[in-house]
């Protein structure tokens, strides 16, 4: 991989207006997302199908997982996510008409912890460690007590110096609390920090707590070009991609 000229570390992403790129301070620290930007949830398709008859009730699940999550930190109260995503199992197996056994549960639990990365995850981690960045992770998943987390299930752990999880704060992304805590904890100033995210309420929190912020454009994600809300530094389809567009932190 070959240094980008001034002018290509310069380059916009396409429709987005630069005045709303909040914080433009070249990053030091890549603060990456887990679920769904590094780990694939498409691979418990399969599982929901046999339970629930179809695999799309994934994503209604997800989307239910991380509104709840939003709604409790709104209110001031705590569940870990996975105590949280066996609960709404529950209210869609209610709303369908579908009895969801302790046995799915489970299943679906294990298979939250062992869920594999996207294809290009590993490789784009090389590329971007050799541009010289420091890399950790920010995840609404606990740790888990009893064996490896879903990054060290998925072989993805060593390229990270540290894992965070938003149960030290007891409060979700998108809440600034969190995102303070990983700088605060890093001893960095947040505008040193750029999250990698796969979703835009992710960037937003982060951009709204001093980041800059890289979206991943996972299919079924895109930007949302709203002016006056905080748009990505930067755009890429995949980890590769991104290694292309950040400006290298030394020379490779």
């Amino acid at each position: 991989m070959t240094t980008k000229s001034n002018k290509e570390k310069t380059v916009q992403p396409d429709g987005i207006d630069p005045k709303y790129q909040w914080n433009c301070e070249k990053p030091s620290v890549l603060v990456f997302d887990v679920n769904e930007t590094l780990i694939n949830f498409e691979s418990m398709n399969s599982l929901f199908e046999r339970i629930y008859g179809d695999r799309h009730v994934m994503r209604e699940w997800l989307g239910h997982l991380i509104m709840y999550s939003m709604t409790l930190t709104s209110s001031g109260l705590y569940v870990d996510y996975y105590s949280l995503g066996q609960g709404l199992l529950q209210m869609i197996g209610s709303i369908k008409g579908v009895k969801v056994s302790l046995q799915d549960i489970e299943e679906i639990r294990t298979a939250m912890m062992t869920m594999p990365a996207h294809p290009d995850v590993v490789e784009g981690l090389k590329h971007l460690k050799k541009l010289g960045y420091r890399m950790v992770t920010l995840t609404n998943s606990p740790p888990n007590p009893n064996g490896k987390s879903p990054l060290e299930q998925a072989g993805l752990a060593e390229y990270f110096e540290h894992q965070f999880s938003i149960e030290t704060a007891r409060s979700y992304k998108p809440a600034q609390v969190v995102y303070h805590m990983v700088a605060q904890e890093l001893d960095v100033r947040p505008s040193s920090c750029c999250m990698v995210a796969a979703h835009v309420w992710d960037t937003i929190g982060a951009q709204s707590a001093g980041f800059s912020a890289a979206l991943i454009t996972r299919p079924g994600n895109a930007p949302l070009p709203i002016p006056g809300l905080p748009q990505p530094n930067f755009v890429a389809k995949d980890l590769m991609q991104l290694a292309n567009v950040l400006p290298p932190m030394k020379a490779v």
